[in-house]
């Protein structure tokens, strides 16, 4: 699934071909995603132009004179930007028309989403999908010391384990199942320990290490397991230079202790059992 990193990676692709343009016209190839796509998109967007595009999560934010576009990848979703003459794909969904250009969302699973937000009805950040988004790891709240008091205390009281807790991206987002096991990895924490007693020392580690890895995981291009590629069509690198995940069995790249591999809400987590002690 796209994570932060992923779809940062794709904002940055696609920006400098269709911020500041204006969009031609709409094609709805199938609109039954995780949400219908509003078929009023094909006739109240051509004629907008794409005043900026932001970030929030994993929710990818068009600004438009009247309202928002809120993309959202799914489990499978890409967002390329193509030729308008290129010949259409199986599974491209919705395609945005930019004159001699077109934004594509390619989404075998139909998981991902196309909605929209009128300025009408209000700031962007009280739509209902946003309102309960953590923090974002690369904004002055979650700064130095800020980050690791944002991490102590909404995690007080939590029986959860730290991963989870940091998966369901209450305090902070952006921390996939990737970079769970890569976080906790650089912060020496084990994955099943309860959130609920992380001391603040290790929330000061934590903290840095969520900033430090999902800014490699961008300058990489993200992750690529299964279907993921930026809008150029490249996939991502940064599992090559992980320290944890997907090393079942290997050494550990400090300790030389063979990395483990545990089950956690259907997902796996990977861990030094030495540098990682519960």
């Amino acid at each position: 699934m796209p994570e932060l990193p992923e779809v940062e990676v794709t904002k940055l692709g696609i920006s400098p071909h269709i911020e500041g343009q204006r969009i031609s016209a709409v094609k709805i190839l199938d609109g039954r995603l995780r949400w219908p796509v509003p078929n009023a998109l094909v006739k109240l967007l051509p004629g907008q132009t794409v005043l900026a595009i932001q970030r929030r999560g994993k929710y990818l934010l068009l600004e438009f004179e009247k309202g928002y576009l809120l993309l959202h990848l799914g489990m499978t979703g890409t967002l390329r930007v193509l030729p308008s003459k290129e010949t259409l794909k199986p599974h491209d969904r919705v395609v945005f028309e930019f004159g001699r250009i077109s934004l594509r969302l390619h989404d075998p699973r139909k998981f991902g989403a196309v909605l929209w937000h009128s300025k009408k009805s209000g700031p962007i950040e009280s739509n209902s999908l946003l309102q309960k988004l953590g923090i974002e790891p690369f904004s002055a709240e979650f700064a130095g010391d800020l980050g690791a008091e944002v991490l102590y205390q909404h995690s007080r009281g939590r029986s959860v384990s730290v991963k989870q807790f940091l998966l369901a991206g209450q305090a902070v987002v952006g921390v996939g199942n990737i970079y769970c096991s890569e976080c906790l990895f650089d912060a020496g924490i084990h994955p099943a320990k309860p959130a609920g007693k992380l001391t603040r020392p290790q929330c000061i580690r934590l903290a840095h290490a969520v900033r430090s890895i999902l800014h490699k995981a961008i300058r990489a291009g993200g992750s690529t397991l299964s279907d993921f590629v930026n809008s150029d069509g490249e996939p991502g690198h940064f599992t090559v230079q992980s320290k944890a995940y997907d090393r079942k069995g290997l050494p550990c790249k400090v300790c030389k202790t063979p990395i483990q591999q545990i089950v956690q809400g259907q997902r796996s987590t990977y861990f030094c059992p030495q540098c990682q002690k519960r």
